[in-house]
């Protein structure tokens, strides 16, 4: 009578290797190495990096708020997203929810790709810097808004393909 090998524990193995390796870890951005997943510039600035993990957990990096937008604008939802995220303007390097982010538009701060904008994690710190440098502040819905729009001049930087 031949003996048959019990499957069952390597199926559950083989089950917790797929789901593990699966991982929807938001991956950090290696500054001066990783490019921008809509521009393919080097991404270099930690003030206005963004980052977007889909629900499958495929990460996208951006080298600013404005790539990102677009990005989402043009090749995907929001809903396929798992984390939308932005760099804190004050804090350099700490990504944020960038859908319950404060964005500033204000000439006196350049960024990246020539939209001029920021993300701030709390209200308090953007109008601080829109007191003192002027601009503009939005929400993540009105910010979407004004850099899609085909007539501002946020929607169109030269350097964008």
């Amino acid at each position: 009578m031949p003996k048959y090998i019990d499957m069952k524990p390597f199926f559950y193995l083989f089950g917790l290797f797929l789901f593990l390796s699966c991982s929807k870890n938001i991956e950090p951005i290696a500054y001066g190495n990783d490019s921008c997943t809509y521009c393919s510039m080097t991404i270099v600035d930690p003030y206005h990096a963004a980052q977007l993990v889909t629900k499958k957990g495929k990460n996208y990096k951006f080298d600013s708020s404005e790539c990102m937008i677009h990005y989402l604008h043009k090749h995907s939802t929001e809903s396929t997203m798992l984390h939308i995220l932005a760099a804190d303007y004050t804090h350099p390097g700490k990504l944020m929810d960038a859908t319950k982010a404060h964005f500033l538009i204000s000439e006196q701060i350049s960024s990246p790709m020539g939209a001029f904008l920021s993300a701030f994690e709390d209200k308090a710190s953007a109008q601080e810097l829109q007191k003192q440098y002027t601009g503009k502040l939005y929400d993540w819905k009105n910010i979407q808004n004004e850099i899609t729009n085909p007539h501002t001049e946020q929607a169109n930087p030269k350097v964008h393909p």
